[in-house]
């Protein structure tokens, strides 16, 4: 069962970073450090291999959604599922 008392932010967890877009769940995998991991979960900002587990939901809409998911997949029952924040990486230069 998925975690909905935690309210969080990103810091300190290797994490996915879900949203909805069109209608669709997307969840992206983020470092603890806020950089987009590669898809075999390497980070190239701190050359961690991260092992993500949370979800990090970006609205009630969505963390209702990866409960959801959460729950009936056998794939995702160890994961945790949380309203959360996605950490803003530090980008130099103009935007």
């Amino acid at each position: 069962m998925s975690d909905v008392s935690k309210d969080t932010d990103s810091a300190g967890l290797a994490a996915f970073y879900a949203y909805l877009e069109d209608g669709q769940l997307v969840m992206e995998p983020y470092c603890s450090c806020g950089n987009p991991l590669d898809e075999n979960y390497n980070c190239d900002k701190c050359d961690k291999h991260c092992r993500c587990t949370d979800i990090l939901c970006e609205d009630q809409a969505t963390l209702n959604l990866v409960e959801k998911y959460v729950r009936t997949s056998p794939k995702l029952r160890n994961f945790n599922a949380m309203l959360g924040k996605r950490k803003s990486t530090t980008t130099e230069g103009p935007a």
